[in-house]
């Protein structure tokens, strides 16, 4: 158990690190001119609020759904290890419930939100 969780404890921590990574390749991180023209380079003054807020949310669900189903890999790696102990077999089982709550929680509010969205987009551009 301690191997696993320091293995996550590794991954989380690269996970954080790889942004780093690709930010180590921009060519110019001070900018000399900190006038209009840089806003506009930036490219945030580009895009529509709710195009961003609808990747921010879409990415969050993806992230939590990965996050479910390593819970749901956790208890199938549980209960195959359980060696027919009934204890472990009923904690694996938990962990595969809590996983499949997690992810129909995750759809519901990714569906909730999706349809929000989209009807704030209906009713702002009538499109």
């Amino acid at each position: 158990m301690m191997k696993l969780k320091q293995m996550f404890a590794v991954m989380a921590t690269l996970s954080m690190l790889a942004p780093a990574v690709v930010m180590a390749q921009t060519p110019d991180l001070v900018p000399t001119d900190l006038g209009i023209q840089y806003g506009e380079a930036t490219g945030l003054g580009n895009k529509d609020i709710r195009v961003t807020i609808a990747s921010i949310i879409k990415t969050a669900m993806g992230l939590l759904g990965i996050v479910a189903v390593v819970i749901i890999l956790i208890g199938g790696f549980k209960w195959m290890t359980a060696g027919g102990n009934d204890e472990q077999t009923g904690e694996a089982k938990k962990w595969i419930f809590s996983g499949v709550i997690g992810l129909a929680i995750i759809l519901s509010a990714y569906a909730l939100a999706t349809y929000v969205i989209n009807s704030l987009v209906q009713a702002t551009t009538g499109v």
